[in-house]
């Protein structure tokens, strides 16, 4: 079966500058209008939203919907005008990589927040002029290749973690280019790249081998010395300050990078340039709803913010036009160019734009309460006379929702994707597609239903979270988490007390050290690149902490010692966990069915550690072995929510469940909470506590005892 035509954004006609589109209902549909317009269309697509919020919803809806279409996104700061801290470097090696990519790029789709929109960028030359590649077999001198590096905006540091990063030991150069998913290990043999390969930035450990590497520049501005001399000469020239207490100029002048040093970006260059100039030529902008005034809103913040700071004297700063295209010239720059209007309700002209032919998706709550669960979407698909798909989240998900479509005689064919469903002919299937929101083309007829149509009640989940790479509570991630005086303790040197950061010149290169001072005075400087090495201390009376000495023998002993007794513990613990392993517990059946309706009900959205402990709870209930789990949270972090659900999970299993708190106060506080969760669901909750008399407490064990309470 081919791929049926889909509706898609009217794009101008021959003779006309500009098209209206009526906003379609779903957020998702409107992805869907602008992806089809995309593929018709001859050039690169720039699709303007009001926020950075919309831009990613809009980028993540269209990874899923257009295909093997090209879809860049040129990130925010996420800085407020004029803070003195830098975008993440990650943030910084996405937007030079798109930068490096626009010129070229003939076809797909550029997501962009208005307020990015108006940024004042480096000239399209600069990013090109300073790009390098290099490949296996070139020759390469390291000390100048070090040199360039940082004029590049590189920082040379003692281990490679972050876009940006090199670190140079011996023959070996440890590099993180700017719009790299991976860093690379350069080793030399003589002057000649004998091996380039990625590895892995948490282990350190080389990875596979590749032929070239490509250097972007890492930042949007040089930073080497004729750029810092220039910007500090432009500083003298154009504001009354003192250069000796004005930290910008003092950072500069020593050959630092300045917090906050991008919106200084103008004084880099002779000339800057706008998002505009880094496109090709055929680029058709799809203006979203409010970005003009989400412009106008955003330059009003710029100018308050100016307003309030440009009185300081020790921070001189340059004026909003200087930094920001002011919303009549960018207006001006929109109407040079062919553009689709997004038309809300609002916009003056909605009456005249053109409408998608679409509908927003249906509501069919999923339902426990007497009768058929799936009614409303038995319902639905009797009815409907085109095509239906399930999107789910993830393949969780997806496994979760086909168990639950099961319980009602459902079965959705499972396709592999968007693409695949539009190529078959499947009258009810489910793939993994994380979409905004449904929606229904009345043309051709195909309706594409998320979870939020079954259980419109749930708080909207944030689909894709970042997971930390690293337990949280095993390093030291922020030195405002110590103060002056506290005992911290080095991974190789034992507890030392921390006396704050010092700035050291090592080898030519000057960087920020942690002083740490031992027994008899002794002194530890540790560079910040290495605070993982650092933890806090653990011990009774961070007062009476004995501090180690550095080069003694009596950290290598405690540690000596601590290896000796974590090795008679995990004898001991293997011990107790093979014998569990070896009895057989009760494995609880989880009732899909009745579960997700319920747990929809959660009126918050769940965090993502929250999620994983639910979930891990209940692959637990659902062992044949006994289980083994203790949750720790602190409070308000939803520790209740956990018990709440493996308890449901029990209760329908047909168990009762006992929940034994420390305190009188918390048996009525869980009391309430677990008798307005299961308010609308046949189990009965009961407390046992000083507050209630020895008759009603007799009446509730004796029902527990004749198995009555469920």
């Amino acid at each position: 079966m081919t791929r049926p035509h889909l509706p898609s954004a009217p794009r101008p006609k021959a003779g006309q500058q500009r098209a209206l589109w009526r906003a379609p209902a779903s957020a998702s549909a409107l992805a869907l209008g602008l992806a089809e317009a995309a593929c018709g269309h001859d050039g690169l697509v720039l699709a303007i939203t009001r926020d950075s919020h919309a831009a990613q919803s809009l980028e993540h809806d269209l990874r899923v919907l257009a295909g093997g279409l090209p879809v860049l996104h040129f990130a925010d700061w996420e800085t407020l005008p004029y803070d003195l801290f830098s975008p993440h470097p990650d943030i910084v090696s996405q937007r030079v990589a798109a930068l490096y990519r626009l010129p070229t790029t003939r076809k797909g789709v550029l997501v962009v927040p208005v307020a990015s929109l108006m940024q004042r960028l480096p000239p399209p030359a600069w990013i090109a002029g300073n790009t390098l590649d290099l490949t296996r077999g070139q020759k390469l001198d390291l000390d100048a290749e070090k040199r360039r590096l940082e004029a590049a905006g590189y920082r040379n540091v003692p281990q490679v973690l972050d876009p940006g990063d090199f670190a140079v030991r011996g023959a070996l150069l440890d590099l993180y280019p700017m719009g790299a998913d991976q860093p690379y290990r350069i080793e030399l043999f003589d002057d000649q790249i004998d091996s380039l390969r990625s590895f892995d930035p948490e282990t350190q450990r080389s990875d596979h081998a590749v032929e070239s590497v490509r250097l972007l520049p890492a930042r949007e501005f040089p930073l080497d010395a004729d750029s810092a001399r220039r910007v500090r000469e432009l500083l003298r020239e154009r504001f009354e300050f003192d250069p000796r207490r004005c930290p910008l100029y003092q950072d500069l002048k020593e050959g630092g990078a300045p917090a906050g040093i991008e919106y200084y970006l103008p004084l880099f260059f002779d000339r800057t340039a706008s998002l505009f100039e880094h496109l090709s030529g055929d680029t058709l902008v799809v203006l979203g709803d409010g970005v003009a005034e989400a412009a106008e809103a955003f330059w009003a913040q710029t100018s308050n913010r100016w307003e309030q700071r440009r009185h300081d004297i020790e921070r001189p700063i340059l004026a909003p036009a200087e930094i920001f295209l002011p919303p009549e010239e960018l207006r001006a720059s929109l109407n040079k160019t062919a553009r689709i209007e997004v038309c809300g309700q609002a916009h003056p002209q909605r009456d005249k734009a053109v409408a998608m032919a679409e509908q927003p998706a249906p509501t069919l709550p999923w339902s426990q309460k007497g009768g058929d669960p799936g009614a409303a979407l038995h319902g639905f698909l009797r009815a409907y006379p085109g095509r239906v798909l399930m999107a789910a989240d993830s393949a969780g998900r997806r496994e979760a929702l086909i168990e639950l479509l099961a319980s009602a005689e459902l079965k959705p064919a499972a396709v592999a994707g968007w693409d695949a469903f539009l190529a078959g002919n499947e009258k009810f299937a489910i793939t993994v597609a994380p979409l905004e929101e449904g929606f229904a083309l009345d043309a051709p007829p195909l309706a594409v239903l998320t979870e939020r149509q079954l259980f419109p009640e749930r708080a909207e989940q944030s689909r894709r979270r970042r997971k930390a790479a690293r337990d949280p509570d095993t390093v030291l991630r922020d030195l405002s988490e110590i103060q002056l005086g506290s005992p911290i303790v080095h991974e190789d040197h034992g507890v030392g007390r921390y006396h704050g950061l010092v700035v050291l010149d090592t080898g030519g290169v000057r960087g920020e050290f942690l002083q740490i001072e031992y027994a008899k005075g002794d002194k530890l400087y540790v560079p910040v690149a290495q605070l993982q090495l650092v933890s806090r201390y653990s011990g009774a009376s961070p007062e009476l902490a004995p501090l180690h000495s550095l080069g003694g023998e009596q950290w290598e002993k405690a540690k000596r010692k601590a290896a000796e007794k974590v090795r008679d513990v995990a004898a001991e613990l293997l011990e107790i966990q093979a014998r569990r392993q070896a009895r057989q517990g009760l494995a609880l059946p989880l009732d899909r069915a009745m579960y997700e309706p319920f747990a929809a009900t959660f009126p918050f959205e769940e965090t993502p550690d929250q999620l994983t402990a639910i979930d891990a709870v209940i692959a637990d209930l659902g062992k044949s072995q006994p289980m083994d789990r203790v949750v720790c949270g602190d409070v308000g972090f939803g520790k209740t929510e956990v018990a709440v659900r493996a308890a449901f999970v029990a209760a329908t299993a047909g168990k009762q469940v006992a929940v034994l708190v420390p305190t009188t106060l918390l048996a009525e506080q869980h009391y309430r909470n677990f008798r307005d969760r299961y308010a609308d669901w046949p189990i009965r909750v009961e407390v046992l506590s000083r507050f209630k008399s020895a008759k009603e407490i007799k009446a509730a064990l004796a029902q527990l005892a004749e198995e009555r309470s469920t």
